[in-house]
């Protein structure tokens, strides 16, 4: 048997889309002057800040170098805290940690796998009075319920951070996701998999100047130039930062994916929709995630829900029966309460919606070159696999 990668059409979970003005843009990119640190980086910013509806744009490496900076640029420190829900990459709650502040990890809704207002408030009734920052995570694609959720966070005196790294192209209540019309802060990751593709990238969005230019100085390790106008090579170093830059070989390519946001972001959608006729049938033991009641997702994983208990059969194995189809599928994500670093800093955290998504939680292809007929074939692999 065929090892699933080498599957002739196999279908993964996510796929990066690179077309010909893609390659032309990078191609540009490397024969001019700048590789890095040059025009493309300014461009970019002000394309995504345009298109987010933000007033600032920074662009940086990774999508975890941005919730790091995020989590620098609103001073979180030592003997402090920040409220994380448990449903999502570990790079969110990281983020905190780098910074040497602790998480007070918050449950989740158990269909959507969000953050809810009361799960926000569970998690500051158990917080300690140094939490200063909240970081809602746009788990899938669909936004968490912004307004509701900063109207807390702003009553105790919470920082908000978006951890919007699924959802660019989305709507929410008071414009697109990354405007920040209920935030401090949004962050945004540019992996092969996400609706636009860098390689490796991510960027900051926010409304606030002095947040912009804290981000921008620690991403290119703190330093300050134009220190003395009679010097014109000077820098200072005031604070220790990062070497967080995306260079302009990268930026071209998100320029140019940026473009076809629209196109992208439509093409998931009604994949999205297709899916829910296509994966009827097995209800009610398979159903995927409702559309988001505040605003408008920008679907970024196609994420069921699978009662493998009523089907009388384990994930894995369904998994492996898929991929045997050449179907890829991944699990987004395991609790990072349960992982054991953060189990060991926080023994004995229950966190029932959390655990209940985590238990029924399945990610199926979703990206933008797939066809109406990949779907189909989706949906036939995945009713094979739960017939056995």
């Amino acid at each position: 048997m065929k090892a699933a990668g080498d599957v002739q059409g196999f279908l993964p979970y996510g796929r990066q889309v690179i077309e010909d003005d893609d390659l032309e843009a990078v191609r540009e990119a490397l024969l001019s002057p700048y590789l890095t640190t040059g025009p493309m980086v300014g461009r970019f910013e002000a394309a995504l800040a345009a298109a987010t509806g933000a007033a600032e744009a920074v662009v940086v490496s990774n999508g975890t170098a941005a919730l790091h900076l995020a989590a620098r640029a609103i001073k979180l420190d030592r003997g402090q805290t920040a409220i994380v829900p448990s449903l999502t990459f570990v790079a969110t709650a990281n983020a905190v940690r780098y910074c040497g502040a602790d998480v007070v990890f918050a449950d989740v809704d158990p269909v959507t796998g969000l953050m809810t207002p009361d799960t926000l408030l569970d998690a500051l009734r158990r917080a300690p009075s140094t939490t200063r920052a909240v970081f809602p995570v746009h788990l899938n694609g669909p936004s968490c319920d912004m307004a509701a959720l900063a109207e807390i966070a702003r009553s105790w005196g919470l920082w908000v951070v978006e951890d919007a790294c699924h959802a660019l192209g989305g709507r929410q209540a008071g414009g697109p996701v990354g405007a920040c019309a209920h935030s401090d802060l949004a962050c945004f990751s540019f992996h092969p998999v996400k609706t636009i593709a860098m390689g490796e990238g991510g960027a900051i969005t926010t409304n606030d100047a002095a947040l912009a230019a804290a981000l921008r100085r620690d991403r290119s390790h703190g330093l300050v130039r134009d220190a003395n106008p009679d010097e014109p090579w000077a820098y200072e170093l005031h604070e220790p930062g990062f070497n967080y830059r995306a260079p302009d070989i990268l930026c071209a390519l998100g320029l140019s994916q940026l473009k076809k946001l629209a196109r992208f972001v439509g093409q998931r959608r009604h994949l999205v929709a297709l899916y829910r006729e296509a994966l009827a049938p097995l209800a009610p033991l398979v159903h995927l995630l409702p559309e988001p009641a505040h605003g408008e997702a920008a679907w970024h994983l196609l994420a069921v829900q699978i009662d493998f208990a009523a089907a009388g059969i384990d994930r894995a194995t369904v998994m492996a029966r898929l991929a045997e189809r050449g179907i890829g599928s991944q699990v987004h994500y395991i609790p990072v309460h349960r992982q054991p670093y953060y189990a060991a800093r926080t023994p004995g955290l229950e966190l029932p919606g959390a655990d209940a998504y985590y238990a029924k939680c399945l990610s199926l292809p979703l990206f933008a070159a797939m066809t109406e007929g990949d779907v189909t074939r989706v949906a036939e692999a995945l009713t094979e696999a739960l017939a056995h």
